[in-house]
């Protein structure tokens, strides 16, 4: 395990988060036509398994400490969801709004996913 200090990722923060957000209202907005407790469920999941597994020193409170890969692929989940769902339930413009915002998410990210790698 290497001692390189966190990125700051201030403005990613702030990126994966509005991303976070689209997908705890897109999800179950393109969910529920089909099935409410799904939709439900994918809140609880999307909220859920980030807040419950997260790496050490990534987060001050660790619950379930796992590997760097499963942080980025938390939030690989968040960003696929994000964009899928507002593809389904969302008019086109605001749907490509979405998939703009994910692709800077991962660019903004890169750095923090080079450092949870190498934990």
């Amino acid at each position: 395990m290497t001692s390189t200090p966190r990125p700051d990722d201030r403005v990613a923060s702030a990126f994966r988060f509005a991303t976070e957000l689209v997908a705890w209202v897109a999800t179950p907005w393109a969910l529920a036509p089909h099935s409410v407790p799904l939709a439900a469920l994918s809140v609880v999941v999307l909220i859920g398994l980030p807040t419950v597994f997260s790496t050490p020193g990534d987060k001050r409170n660790v619950i379930v400490a796992v590997p760097g890969h499963v942080t980025i692929v938390l939030v690989l989940l968040q960003l696929v969801a994000a964009v899928a769902a507002a593809w389904v339930a969302w008019h086109a413009f605001a749907a490509a709004l979405v998939s703009v915002l994910a692709v800077v998410t991962v660019v903004l990210e890169l750095p923090r996913w080079r450092w949870l790698i190498s934990r």
